[in-house]
């Protein structure tokens, strides 16, 4: 997987046998590489049966809190275009509502002084997650991004330290990122 810099880390694992139970399992990963498959894997289809999610997110130890866990679904609809959905499935701190995470997490962004604190967010966040959209038939891949809480940016980081003025239109803080490499699901084939 990738970030924008931070050093969170992330795991998601696939599959049809996995339950929101497993979510706090000590033996996660094992569990998951036993019953599904990791980003970056193949999942091939199952009878019609929707693939589970489970996905840990922890906080970059000398970084922020955690925002929020989305799904970013994509598939190749019939006549040749792509779509795209993002699933929110695990808010820091406030409630998962139908439409997604209610409500902004916030911003402690002191762009003065270029700090922050971690009084949002959560340190740590996990989802169990079954596509609502899911078309057995559809080729499609997964793939899972956590965004941290508002930190101030770099230029803002540059204002301080060197005493200069902050580029016109330059936002004040941002919010980092990571990606994880997609699980690509694929129709079972017919024999």
């Amino acid at each position: 997987y990738a970030t924008t810099g931070t050093r969170l880390r992330v795991r998601v694992f696939a599959g049809y046998d996995l339950e929101q139970s497993d979510l706090p399992r000590s033996d996660f990963a094992a569990h998951g590489y036993r019953h599904g498959v990791p980003m970056g894997g193949e999942l091939l289809g199952d009878e019609g049966h929707a693939p589970r999610f489970l996905v840990r997110a922890l906080r970059d130890p000398d970084g922020a809190n955690l925002d929020r866990i989305q799904v970013v679904k994509g598939w190749l609809n019939a006549d040749g275009t792509t779509s795209e959905r993002v699933y929110d499935v695990a808010c820091g701190g406030r409630e998962l509502g139908e439409g997604g995470c209610v409500g902004d997490v916030g911003n402690t962004v002191n762009g003065d002084e270029a700090t922050y604190t971690n009084d949002i967010g959560q340190p740590i966040l996990g989802a169990y997650w079954e596509d609502p959209d899911f078309d057995p038939a559809q080729p499609a891949f997964y793939y899972v991004r956590v965004l941290e809480i508002p930190t101030p940016r770099w230029t803002t980081y540059d204002r301080k330290f060197f005493g200069v003025a902050l580029p016109e239109g330059a936002p004040v803080s941002i919010q980092e990122r990571a990606y994880t490499s997609p699980i690509w699901y694929a129709p079972k084939k017919r024999q």
